[in-house]
């Protein structure tokens, strides 16, 4: 029963990114600009008069009833996420023994989770500054990311690996789960900056290879939505930083993850690992290049966050499966 408790709460993570995704890609975020109720209350049914009030003083504003619906769906998956992740938790404390499981990662969880709620909270609270919306994505993202470590570790009995092959790869593949992540930071600041379209055009940017950019204002971390943090408006040239420096980041990705997939692809027992690591990394560069070239379309974007967090669970598969062998108390 742990285990598929584990399971079914990894998989709910998953849904929980991608429909933080389509919340904030589709403009919701403020739709309801309280937490943890919506104008406080439990619903947007519950809250359709302050939800008119505010339509009819700002009629294309940030808040309506799809986007109020929009941001309360996904609280409610996170608070089910959240409650589920404290089961696993007192779960794992109290039958310790029985599941022959170190608690230690899901009481990280569960510390990581009420962080979470609090990043959830001031991303509306602080009216959807950059940095804190960055946070609250990785926040989800390594939530997943420690869920999928410890549902791999529901069935590290089914796993042997030798030691003589896997030695070597350890390293590398630990620094690829890092770059994924890393990636997946500088996508989020993409997203939280509104930069998606920054760059028109591939392999170029606005028709060149090197464009104006401006780095001092592209990546200042406490500073307002399209603002400096002199409180001018963000330049082009720094969103246009922002996005380069993620596609150059892309490139590295492809690279590196994608030699290290084959290199891992000389041992037999992690073949489908590294073919789904592959097919995954092909799939995000297709769905970023259509993200620009589509004028980025809301389901496009949506998958290319999923996908995303589809990579990061595969790199973390990855690095488990050559952990074993060590210890596993964590």
């Amino acid at each position: 029963m742990y285990k598929k408790l584990v399971l079914l709460t990894t998989l709910l993570a998953l849904c929980v990114v991608v429909l933080g995704a389509y919340v904030r890609l589709s403009d919701a975020g403020l739709g309801c600009p309280d937490w943890p109720g919506c104008y406080g209350r439990i619903s947007p049914h519950h809250a359709a008069d302050e939800i008119a009030q505010a339509v009819a003083i700002l009629p294309y504003g940030p808040v309506s009833t799809h986007k109020a619906w929009k941001e309360m769906t996904h609280r409610y998956f996170a608070g089910t996420l959240g409650l589920l992740i404290a089961i696993i938790a007192v779960w794992a404390w109290r039958k310790r023994d029985l599941l022959a499981q170190s608690p230690v990662l899901p009481a990280m969880l569960a510390g990581l989770v009420i962080f979470q709620a609090l990043l959830g909270m001031w991303t509306v609270t602080e009216r959807l500054k950059p940095f804190i919306v960055s946070a609250h994505l990785l926040g989800g993202m390594m939530t997943l990311a420690l869920l999928v470590w410890l549902a791999m570790r529901q069935f590290s009995g089914r796993y042997r690996m030798d030691q003589g092959l896997v030695g070597s790869l350890r390293g590398w593949a630990g620094l690829g789960l890092l770059l994924v992540f890393l990636q997946i930071a500088l996508g989020g600041w993409v997203s939280s900056n509104y930069a998606a379209l920054a760059c028109a055009g591939f392999p170029q940017c606005n028709g060149v290879w090197w464009p104006e950019m401006d780095f001092s204002h592209a990546f200042g971390l406490v500073r307002e939505l399209g603002m400096t943090a002199d409180g001018d408006f963000l330049p082009r040239e720094g969103m246009t930083a922002i996005h380069w420096v993620h596609r150059l980041g892309a490139y590295l990705i492809l690279l590196y993850a994608g030699g290290l997939a084959f290199r891992v692809m000389r041992i037999r027992s992690l073949r489908g690992v590294a073919w789904i690591v592959i097919a995954l990394l092909l799939t995000q560069i297709a769905l970023g290049i259509s993200n620009v070239m589509l004028n980025l379309p809301l389901p496009v974007a949506v998958a290319h966050n999923g996908v995303a967090a589809l990579l990061l669970g595969a790199m973390v598969m990855l690095n488990f499966r050559l952990s074993l062998g060590r210890d596993q108390a964590v």
